[in-house]
Formats: structure tokens, C-alpha cells, sequence
């Protein structure tokens, strides 16, 4: 074989195996392309676990907002009805008492002499009466026998008047005289605690003087006030949904017992009055509270209003489905404005999952995951 000839068989050859590096390259370059894209078109959009709520079916209520003020359903202001000193006080303020219980004693020196006075005027004026009855009786005896004359029997009958009246007099007074002593002895009108201790031992008090504040604290009433356009939502009996300062995360439920006829001129408010058992003392009066009516209440799918959008000509809802966001119309129900929730009466059920605020602006058909909480992480 010449030289010339093996010169143009290398060359064929190193030819064939640049093409065969050149094809290799290329087709692994395709190859990493591919793998390349793949991950792109699978890539999805990552939200936190508080951008999702799971449909629930809860209760939900209606109805008008109030607020207002605690207050024990019973409570009495003992006051004095006689000036007298103070001379022993024997309950304090905070302490619970039964009804007619001796809370405090005024001095009845003077009132107990005058009580003295009185049933011994009443026991002379009874002698006095009794003579009378015997002197008329004996007058009209000699009336009729013709001894003494129509004059002396009509004065046995006048004596025997102003005796009857001196009695009723003396009655009367000696009734008061008990009164004004008994009054020395202030008493509990019914079992409560006592919130407040207006005298001490020594003071003097006049008529009038507030002395002892007692209250029933086994059941309390709301006082608070509605608008008036939301009147039409309060009846006798509806259920008082509030809460309680100094006491959070804490519901209580109350009921409607008066309705006062006649809006305030200046607010238009209509106040209302709800009760509501206070067992073990939980409640005291004074604390504010504010909830709201409940009108109507029923089980129902709820869902929080941000995840309901409303500016279309239908409500709708963003719902994650198998991985992926999709637009779903919604018809609304009731409204909780308390709780800021919404019914859904048609699109979805409990247990759908539906995306919150600015995550519903997440395009359709787009593949969503949801990250774990910051804590599982931890």
C-alpha cells in the first residue's frame, strides 16, 4: 500500500470519529436539555398554612351588636330612717350574709325611753277606756229607770268617744316608737354579699344616710342598647351571645327579659336588659361586655370572608383540588359580623380547602403546595 493511500484511510477515520463525538455531544446535550425543562414546567407555587382553611360545618349566627354594662339582677342600698349614732358595725365589706341578718346597730337610748313612754300611755289610755265603757253602761241603766236625765247619759257616751280615741292615739304612737326602734337594728333585706360599707362605729347618721350595699351575685343582667333600625331583630327570650373584660378567650350567654318601649332622643339606641345565671361568682358587676343578639342560628358550611370574593357578578372562591387552584362560584348565606364568617349555601362542602386573601389571586390550574408550619420545621 502507497503512502498516499493509508494517508487518506486515517484521515476517513478520524473523520468517522469526530462525527461520532460530535453526534455523542449532541445528544447529550438534548438530554440535559430535557431534564432541564422538565422541572420547570412541574414547578409550583409555595404558600404558608395561613393562607388555606378547610371548609367547616359550624354554627353560625345573626344578628345586631350591642354593648354594655354588668350588673347584679338584685341590689339595695340600706339607708338610715332615724338620726342616731353608729355604735357597732358587724359585717365588712366582701362578706356574705343571709337575709335578716344583724348588720349594724344605731343607739336606741333616747328611742327605746320614748318606746317605754308610748306602751304605758297605751295601757292608761286602755284604763281609761274601760272606765268609760262601765260609766256608760251604768248610765244607761239609770236612763231607763228614769234616775238621771238624757244630759248625763250623752256625756257617759262622749267620755266613752275621746276614751276610744285617746287609745288610737296611744296606739299609734307606740307603734311608731317600735318602728323607730326596730330601726336601730339595721338587717340584711335578702342573702347577698355585701359590696359596700358606708359607716363605721361613731359616725352619726341622719335619715336617708346610705349605710350598707348589698347584692345577689347568683344572677346577673346586661345592661345594653341596640340601634333602633335592629330593633326588629330583639325578642323576649332571644339568647345574648357577649364577652367580658377580664375574662378572655371567654363566651357567655344571656336572654333577653325587658325591652324598654322608647329610644334615647340623642342616640336612637333602644336599651335592653338581658339575664343571665352568674354560677360560682364567676361575673361581677361594673365589667363591660359587648356580643350581640342572636336572631338566627343554624349548621351550616362557614367560611372566613377573605376567602370570598365578591367583586364579580358572583361570588367565587379559589379551592385547591388535587394540587391545583381552580375558580369556583359560591351562593352566600348568613353573615357573622362577630366572627367574621359566611355561610355557604352552594359551591362547596365541609372538608373542601379554599385559599385565604392575597393567596385567591393565584391563577387557575396553577400546582400549589403548602409549606409546613414554622414550628414543625424547628
Amino acid at each position: 500500500m502507497s503512502t498516499t493511500k493509508q494517508a487518506r484511510r486515517g484521515m476517513r477515520g478520524v473523520i468517522g470519529l469526530t462525527l461520532v463525538a460530535a453526534t455523542a455531544i449532541s445528544a447529550a446535550a438534548c438530554r440535559r436539555g430535557d431534564a432541564n425543562a422538565e422541572p420547570a414546567a412541574a414547578e409550583s407555587v409555595v404558600i404558608g398554612p395561613e393562607n388555606i382553611v378547610v371548609v367547616t360545618s359550624q354554627e353560625i349566627r345573626t344578628g345586631p351588636a350591642l354593648s354594655g354594662s354588668l350588673a347584679p339582677e338584685r341590689e339595695a342600698t340600706v339607708r338610715a330612717e332615724i338620726s342616731a349614732p353608729v355604735v357597732q358595725t358587724l359585717i365588712d365589706q366582701g362578706q356574705r350574709v343571709s337575709a335578716g341578718q344583724l348588720l349594724l346597730r344605731l343607739d336606741d337610748t333616747a328611742i327605746r325611753d320614748q318606746a317605754l313612754s308610748a306602751r304605758s300611755a297605751v295601757t292608761t289610755a286602755q284604763a281609761n277606756l274601760t272606765v268609760a265603757q262601765r260609766e256608760l253602761e251604768r248610765n244607761e241603766t239609770l236612763l231607763k229607770a228614769g234616775a238621771i236625765a238624757e244630759r248625763a247619759a250623752e256625756q257617759s257616751r262622749a267620755q266613752l268617744t275621746a276614751a276610744r280615741a285617746q287609745l288610737a292615739t296611744a296606739q299609734a304612737q307606740q307603734a311608731l316608737a317600735e318602728k323607730m326602734l326596730s330601726n336601730t337594728r339595721i338587717t340584711a333585706p335578702f342573702a347577698g354579699i355585701v359590696s359596700a360599707r358606708s359607716v363605721n362605729a361613731g359616725d352619726v347618721v341622719s335619715p336617708g344616710t346610705a349605710l350598707i350595699t348589698i347584692v345577689d351575685p347568683s344572677t346577673m343582667r346586661l345592661e345594653a342598647s341596640v340601634p333602633a333600625e335592629a330593633l326588629s331583630a330583639v325578642r323576649l327570650g332571644a339568647p345574648v351571645d357577649f364577652s367580658v373584660t377580664g375574662y378572655p378567650n371567654r363566651h357567655f350567654t344571656g336572654r333577653v327579659t325587658r325591652v324598654n318601649p322608647i329610644a334615647d332622643p340623642a342616640t336612637r339606641q333602644v336599651r335592653i336588659i338581658a339575664s343571665l345565671p352568674n354560677t360560682g361568682g364567676t361575673l361581677v358587676g361594673g365589667l363591660f361586655a359587648e356580643g350581640r343578639v342572636s336572631s338566627e342560628s343554624h349548621q351550616a358550611p362557614v367560611v372566613p370572608q377573605s376567602a370570598v370574593d365578591e367583586r364579580g357578578l358572583r361570588p367565587s372562591v379559589v379551592r385547591l383540588k388535587s394540587g391545583r387552584t381552580e375558580k369556583t362560584e359560591v351562593s352566600l348565606g348568613l353573615r357573622d359580623a362577630a366572627t367574621e364568617t359566611v355561610e355557604i349555601t352552594q359551591g362547596l362542602t365541609a372538608g373542601d380547602t379554599v385559599l385565604l386573601g392575597a393567596a385567591r389571586g393565584i391563577s387557575a390550574g396553577t400546582p400549589v403546595r403548602v409549606s409546613a408550619p414554622s414550628d414543625a420545621k424547628k
